[in-house]
């Protein structure tokens, strides 16, 4: 297999770089490069730019204004945003809930709800995961009833990402107890505005507000606002998921995180001399980056396969665990190279003010190492995923 990129492929890798090079705010470029938290204003500016360059919806089909990218040119977009620094295209409206409303959707909901995601006027947040029914998903409890041309929806969902910008949220409730958990599962659009909403923030260990826990309670959700067939919701989210994990080893953001570490360690001084210099380090340090050239690899093998219509299984879950353990090893191998300076000062950047007594590059290395733990939960757990590994290949 030939994992050289072609002619096209390349000419479509410089004007993506030549895009960001023009299109990418220093400032919002910035935060990135620091691992600072952006703002609604920021993620709201960089979708509006990425839409009008048509690189929003790329993956989309041209029926739904999308440009039809095949999964090389995915890869290669998502490659060079990441080296940039630029932010991720929030995913929950885009790669989320426009699969599902292509493949499953009625006619009024995509002609509805797809142009408002491309142009940014809703903001959609997920409506999975609950106490008690995270990587078990079939058990989640928030219910909803149907009482003539509504459902009236109560429960709790929790880990919601970004919850707090969001005008919409795309839930997952019961509505059958017949059977499998699986087969009583429906799929909703809920307007966030709908009395009986109640958004709570949950501030992470590294103290940023990303994620919120979300009250339903006697929510009245128009019929015409449910997607597909009634108790067939557990199919579509399984779709949803498959797109969710479309990218996720994030071998862009490994990348740039393994930039930022060689870095960090010709600038950290032991004993006299650069850290790189150091035999041990040194050796960790190679032995990153000869993983991540192996999943890089990999990553390209299988994106390749996806062009010549062979569909990711157990590929998928491989570079998932291995992708996650990767960025986490190099996020751990940076906090160690910058050592105390490494400490959070989570109250200081609370409060905007971003002073911290060391480098640049130490302010909040040990806010993303912290951080960047969930990214072995999100998108299907390791553990899920090893079991999902098994079974495709195993047979166990």
């Amino acid at each position: 297999m030939d994992l050289n990129y072609t002619e096209e492929e390349v000419a479509f890798r410089d004007a993506v770089r030549s895009f960001l090079k023009t299109q990418l705010p220093e400032e919002i470029a910035r935060k990135g490069a620091e691992a600072r938290p952006l703002t609604k204003a920021d993620y709201d500016l960089w979708h509006s730019r990425l839409n009008e360059a048509g690189y929003l919806a790329g993956s989309w089909p041209k029926k739904f204004g999308g440009a039809e990218w095949s999964a090389v040119q995915k890869h290669i977009f998502e490659e060079e945003s990441a080296l940039a620094h630029a932010p991720r295209i929030v995913p929950f409206g885009v790669a989320m809930l426009a699969p599902v409303l292509q493949a499953f959707g009625s006619k009024e909901q995509q002609d509805y709800y797809l142009p408002r995601i491309l142009s940014g006027e809703d903001w959609w947040c997920q409506g999975y995961s609950e106490p008690g029914a995270g990587s078990d998903l079939a058990s989640l409890k928030t219910r909803a009833v149907r009482e003539g041309d509504h459902y009236i929806v109560n429960g709790q969902k929790t880990w919601t990402t970004l919850g707090q910008y969001a005008n919409k949220i795309f839930c997952l409730v019961r509505t059958g107890t017949e059977g499998k958990p699986q087969e009583g599962i429906s799929f909703l659009l809920i307007d966030m505005d709908t009395p009986g909403i109640e958004v709570r923030p949950i501030i992470l260990i590294d103290g940023v507000h990303e994620v919120n826990e979300v009250w339903f309670t006697d929510v009245k959700v128009p019929v015409e606002n449910l997607v597909g067939k009634e108790n067939e919701g557990w199919t579509y989210a399984k779709y949803l998921l498959t797109h969710e994990r479309t990218g996720i080893a994030g071998v862009g953001f490994a990348t740039a995180g393994l930039q930022s570490l060689k870095r960090i360690a010709k600038t950290e001084m032991q004993n006299g001399r650069p850290l790189a210099e150091d035999p041990f380090f040194a050796a960790r340090l190679a032995r990153i980056e000869i993983d991540l050239m192996a999943m890089a690899t990999f990553n390209l093998r299988t994106v390749a396969g996806a062009d010549a219509g062979k569909a990711p299984g157990a590929e998928s879950s491989m570079l998932k665990v291995r992708g996650s353990i990767l960025r986490q090893q190099i996020n751990d191998l940076a906090r160690r190279a910058i050592g105390p300076w490494a400490q959070p000062f989570v109250s200081e950047q609370l409060e905007g003010n971003l002073y911290h007594p060391g480098p640049d590059h130490a302010a909040r290395a040990t806010n993303t190492y912290l951080n960047n733990r969930k990214i072995s939960i999100y998108g299907g757990s390791n553990e899920v995923q090893r079991g999902i590994i098994t079974k495709a290949i195993l047979g166990l």
